[in-house]
């Protein structure tokens, strides 16, 4: 069989994750300090497993809504005006998705024609642009400094309009600089959109984890409801990334379309996890705040201790990632990371792996514990002091 004339010529041209590279690169080594996933080393709280436990034992097995369960749609809007002061419409502006992957991707495929152009702040989270060209579209990247604090700044959007823009992707808070957008700095991009007929995909899978600042979500700006569809989901906030549950909210003609590719695709989400997702929303508050907690305390220990051993770390105000700059260091961000995980098997992921601007960064992922990441800085010292000795 010819496969390579066989199989689809778009999808053979997507590149695989450049994060799970060095995830299975560690995976087949020993001993290895790994920093590299953004999954919560908390397990899913006991409440919400005995909620979905129970469902089963119920016999609760059957298909839902495509939309998803009533309940978990009311619960979702519920949480999203109490939360970040948007308010949908849960029978028919909320789809729930197999996660915040799904979410994105029938967003990305409802809305873009072939040759429309979607604008990308990168570095972001490796699956926007290849969503994109897969739905015929055409990425249009703006590269995000960290002189920036690796926000969308008003000044590159605006360069970045064409006649052809149909939507701006706002990856914010950011995997994986951690950067985030408050309201002032959001504001200034409503200003630019506020008289055209462009979309916005706000992802706000992290919107839970931001410190020392509540998170600002995009369709909560004055004139910004009608044009923006929120992807979010229960996997990091919640620790549930093994129960698949996200969801859409967005104007009705939008999930209106949204929906049919859902149901075409999926049907609907997995019932067990709609009735641990609906337990989750009803009562995880403090669950969310005492992991957001944790998280905090982790994201001051790695950038004091990469700071502390020589390796410049910004802070990220979200998420739980840092994206620490290497350049300074004479190798390349791959180069980098390659030989400190054969030389000291510490794993972290390439800058790269986020967009070319990523050169000279690396994301480390801090939902692991103090201790986990105290070692891996240990390990990282010797790794630094060992290069710097190589310059002289």
């Amino acid at each position: 069989m010819d496969y390579q004339n066989i199989l689809s010529q778009k999808v053979q041209k997507i590149q695989p994750s450049g994060i799970r590279k060095f995830f299975d690169i560690a995976a087949e080594m020993k001993d290895v300090v790994s920093l590299t996933v953004g999954e919560p080393d908390f397990v899913t709280p006991k409440h919400i497993r005995e909620v979905a436990i129970k469902s089963l034992e119920d016999g609760a097995t059957k298909y839902t809504s495509n939309s998803g369960m009533t309940e978990l749609r009311q619960e979702i809007a519920k949480y999203l005006d109490r939360r970040f002061d948007t308010k949908y419409e849960a029978l028919k502006e909320i789809i729930v998705t197999v996660g915040g992957s799904e979410a994105i991707d029938n967003a990305i495929r409802a809305c873009v024609n072939p040759g429309d152009e979607v604008i990308i702040p990168l570095p972001a989270f490796v699956c926007y642009p290849p969503l994109v060209e897969l739905a015929g579209g055409k990425p249009v990247i703006i590269n995000t400094t960290e002189k920036d604090k690796f926000k969308l700044t008003p000044e590159a959007l605006k360069a970045a309009i064409t006649p052809k823009t149909k939507m701006l992707i706002l990856p914010y808070p950011n995997n994986p600089t951690g950067a985030i957008m408050t309201r002032e700095d959001l504001e200034p991009i409503a200003d630019i959109l506020r008289d055209t007929n462009i979309l916005v995909l706000s992802d706000e899978i992290y919107g839970e984890l931001t410190y020392g600042r509540n998170h600002c979500s995009f369709a909560s700006l004055p004139g910004m409801w009608e044009r923006t569809i929120i992807a979010s989901g229960f996997s990091k906030a919640y620790a549930m990334t093994g129960w698949r549950m996200g969801y859409i909210a967005a104007p009705a003609p939008i999930t209106a379309q949204i929906l049919k590719l859902h149901q075409y695709a999926i049907m609907c989400a997995p019932t067990t996890s709609q009735y641990a997702a609906i337990e989750a929303i009803k009562n995880g508050d403090e669950d969310v705040k005492m992991m957001a907690e944790e998280y905090n305390r982790r994201r001051v220990a790695i950038i004091e201790g990469l700071n502390k051993i020589g390796i410049d770390c910004f802070e990220a105000e979200g998420a739980f990632y840092v994206f620490p700059n290497i350049g300074k260091f004479g190798l390349t961000s791959d180069e980098f990371c390659q030989r400190l995980l054969r030389e000291e098997g510490v794993a972290i992921v390439p800058g790269t792996a986020f967009g070319e601007c990523g050169e000279g960064f690396a994301r480390i992922s801090y939902a692991y514990s103090v201790e986990h990441i105290k070692k891996a800085l240990e390990k990282m010292e010797i790794f630094v002091a060992k290069i710097k000795a190589e310059k002289k």
